[in-house]
């Protein structure tokens, strides 16, 4: 016990220290200022009608009573059957003792009831406006995970098993790393998800042979070498979000995207975003696409002395990339032959739970805060990130690491998602406002640079790639946006998430993906008609770029071209930390 105070006051201190010497200031009030004032409407919601109030009541009681009863007879030695059970998928409760102590199993079921009737609740408020609904729903879920009995050690078998058997052991261990993590924060938890000493990008990490070959103050821009005497004819461009850093790409050898592309005869060239500070403040959509995107085509094109190239975004990169094809055919611009997105989102209709940190006082919040500093720390964005499968990366987390006084598994993914990108002010500002918030892409209402842009003026040939399980774009809100282009679009479906339904090399043969005609009615209705295949759809993508050109000229070697090499890949802009 001794012990674990002494650790515990130096968490309180690292959180404190930088708070009294105003380093840091009080954060998270406008957050719980928000949950407040949207749970408090679906209360009144609900207040309206008195006999629905009291129908609620009677439901929570007697889901109580039923699992009470049960209870009783359990610890009288008779069997009975739970009121509620977790989803299979709930890996909190899956200690034995969860389901054969009787106390614990009241435990997991009375948290289950409750958190699933308030959950009801949201979903059965009358007339309760639809984004207020699910900023509710989003924040009762994120309240029910929070206060699960696997987070507590009183109420969870598994801690209070560790707890005894190393005698408090585990949780001095956790209370010092907590102080450790609070210190890596100055001031503020930046929970462990993986040991940081087991990466490092360069050694282990993003190791695909190539130089940089250009840098403005936005990007440097990588080309690799190549791993065969010849390529195809046209050079693929690959823009990445600026929300993460490129070599989730090229993440591991056995991983990487561009290390198969290479392979497959690609000449591949790579953005690589600054991470920006105060110097970058008014850096907006409009840099991003013209100092950022065009140049490193214009680039490329001059290196492989071609008219156009093939051109790859990722996420946000490919919303960004969609705006750029716009304003080309606006321009009558023909300098990309084709364009591959990665869940990458131009209609924002159905953009999932991202859209709850999205409305006018809340951006005006986050917009003032950047107003103040320049940009938005890489940590807020990872912590909505993380909040969004907050049963995931989170609340394990916790649990392992402070109260098990465990650490993290070594994960190359984890150390990447912790290697946080912050956001210019000026272009977060526009991407909330204008895309999350306006929806003017897809409206046909976006102007950059003085031109209108609209996606039907979009003729370039489109292979759309979304994930079924993604939390970040979802497949629907993929799948609309990708009708909205004028030319032919190929839409293809992959099996897992945001990352590794993107990042699946066919040498794992891991999930699947379907292929089918052109997007026509809704996502269920495509599927429906479409065909699965096993594995991943890197091949179905080649093969897509080869029938639109298959020519083939001598490899090209970074550095020996119009373009001297500046510094060996990966460069020095991913290495900045936030």
């Amino acid at each position: 016990m001794a012990g674990f105070w002494e650790a515990s006051g130096a968490a309180l201190s690292a959180y404190m220290k930088p708070r009294e010497a105003g380093q840091r200031a009080a954060s998270g009030a406008e957050q719980a200022v928000d949950i407040v004032r949207t749970l408090g409407q679906v209360v009144e919601s609900w207040l309206a009608d008195p006999a629905r109030v009291a129908e609620a009541q009677r439901d929570l009681a007697g889901g109580f009573l039923e699992l009470w009863t049960g209870t009783l007879k359990r610890l009288s030695g008779q069997a009975a059957q739970p009121v509620v059970e977790p989803h299979p998928r709930d890996s909190r409760f899956k200690d034995p003792e969860w389901s054969e102590h009787p106390i614990f199993d009241f435990l997991k079921q009375a948290y289950l009831h409750t958190s699933g009737w308030a959950e009801r609740m949201v979903d059965q408020s009358q007339d309760l406006d639809p984004h207020v609904r699910h900023k509710a729903a989003f924040y009762v879920k994120l309240i029910a995970n929070a206060l699960s009995p696997s987070n507590f050690v009183p109420t969870n078998p598994e801690l209070i098993r560790e707890t005894l058997a190393s005698k408090g052991e585990n949780l001095v261990r956790g209370m010092r790393m907590l102080a450790e993590d609070i210190q890596a924060g100055n001031g503020d938890l930046r929970i462990r998800q993986t040991d940081p000493k087991d990466f490092e990008v360069g050694r282990n990490l993003a190791v695909s042979p190539g130089k940089v070959i250009y840098r403005n103050e936005l990007f440097e821009l990588i080309q690799y070498a190549p791993s065969t005497g010849m390529v195809r004819t046209r050079p693929l461009v690959i823009v990445p979000p600026w929300i993460n850093k490129f070599y989730i790409l090229d993440l591991t050898p056995d991983k990487s995207l561009i290390k198969w592309s290479v392979e497959q005869g690609l000449t591949v060239f790579c953005v690589s975003w600054v991470n920006p500070d105060q110097r970058h403040a008014d850096m907006s959509f409009d840099d991003y696409m013209r100092d950022g995107i065009m140049r490193a085509i214009d680039v490329a094109r001059e290196i492989c002395d071609v008219d156009q190239v093939d051109t790859v975004g990722y996420c946000v990169g490919g919303t960004l990339l969609a705006i750029t094809l716009a304003y080309m055919a606006a321009s009558g611009d023909h300098r990309v032959a084709s364009a591959t997105m990665l869940t990458a989102q131009v209609d924002f209709t159905n953009a999932g739970d991202l859209k709850v940190f999205v409305d006018e006082e809340q951006i005006a919040a986050v917009e003032a805060h950047m107003k103040e500093v320049g940009f938005l720390e890489g940590a807020r964005m990872a912590n909505a990130f993380n909040m969004l499968r907050s049963n995931d990366l989170i609340w394990p987390y916790v649990v392992n690491n402070y109260l098990k006084g465990k650490a993290p598994f070594p994960f190359d993914l984890l150390f990447w998602n912790s290697d946080a990108t912050r956001m210019p002010a000026a272009n977060h500002s526009f991407y909330l406002r204008r895309c999350y918030l306006r929806n003017d892409l897809a409206r046909g209402r976006m102007e950059i640079l003085g031109k209108k842009l609209n996606l039907k003026t979009v003729k370039t040939p489109i292979y759309s790639v979304a994930t079924r399980e993604d939390h970040i774009a979802p497949a629907t809100s993929v799948y609309d946006g990708s009708r909205l282009f004028g030319g032919s679009v190929r839409f293809v479906l992959a099996g897992s998430g945001h990352i590794a339904g993107v990042v699946n090399p066919p040498a794992r043969l891991k999930y699947q993906h379907w292929t089918g005609e052109a997007a026509e009615g809704g996502l269920n209705e495509w599927i429906a008609a479409a065909e699965e295949k096993p594995g991943s759809w890197w091949p179905d993508w080649r093969a897509w770029l080869a029938a639109a050109d298959a020519t083939m000229v001598a490899a090209r070697v970074p550095g020996e071209g119009p373009y001297p090499a500046i510094d060996d890949a990966p460069g020095s802009y991913v290495k900045v930390k936030a």
